[in-house]
């Protein structure tokens, strides 16, 4: 997908999101460039499963932001009709994918058949967010590891592809190593985008990916090794 059809917003998310007092200025500016008042919000919780605590949390976080009604688009339990999941996110305002685990939101993506009418959506015009793993779904490609103790077992696999770029987030303590596997197993020249905690990235419908609310690290592939290259640096909110 060489442009995005409507806005894609990246959220780190992580441990200081649970530290916020008051309205998340992230979210805030998220609604803003979004372009609707009060949105109403399609929560796609495939990552942690729908998990209700999880839900309850990053739903009081939109409504404080200035959200409306923020509703469950149910896909976690595979004997549910997905036609209510479909209804749910077809009458939104905004989709927001939800974080937790990767691999398994985008089983269940799949699993659904939710793919293609995800992507139809945002070609149509929806805007997507994502927070934590939420924003990696929403992006090209992640890894996973066959034997976590093996590297040789890590491999590629796809995801929603509606932001075209590789991305991680709140990875700093770590150094970015997930991403870094993930561009040894792509193409020279391809670009990776650290996300950390407290910062978003902004993939606008002119397919200009722009940071927000802090520094975006960036590493390219290049033959035998990946390498920083200059940051996107944000303007201030």
């Amino acid at each position: 997908m060489a442009e995005t059809s409507s806005p894609v917003f990246l959220i780190a998310g992580g441990p200081s999101t649970r530290l916020l007092k008051g309205p998340d200025p992230l979210l805030r500016e998220v609604f803003r460039l979004a372009g609707v008042r009060r949105p109403s919000v399609a929560y796609v919780g495939a990552a942690s499963g729908d998990d209700p605590a999880f839900q309850d949390f990053l739903s009081r976080r939109l409504m404080t932001a200035g959200a409306g009604d923020v509703t469950l688009a149910p896909l976690a339990d595979r004997d549910e009709n997905t036609d209510r999941a479909k209804a749910v996110i077809k009458e939104a305002d905004l989709v927001f994918v939800s974080g937790g685990d990767v691999d398994a939101g985008m089983r269940v993506l799949r699993a659904t058949g939710m793919i293609d009418f995800l992507c139809r959506l945002f070609r149509a015009g929806k805007p997507f967010c994502g927070t934590s793993a939420g924003s990696i779904m929403l992006a090209r490609r992640w890894i996973r590891w066959q034997d976590p103790d093996n590297d040789a077992t890590a491999e590629p696999f796809d995801c929603l592809g509606l932001a075209p770029l590789l991305c991680d987030t709140h990875g700093e303590s770590e150094r970015w190593g997930e991403l870094k596997a993930l561009l040894a197993l792509s193409p020279i020249g391809t670009i990776g985008h650290g996300i950390p905690s407290g910062a978003a990235l902004v993939m606008g419908p002119e397919g200009k990916a722009s940071a927000l609310g802090g520094t975006v690290i960036r590493f390219r592939r290049e033959a035998g090794r990946t390498v920083r290259i200059e940051d996107l640096i944000p303007d201030k909110l």
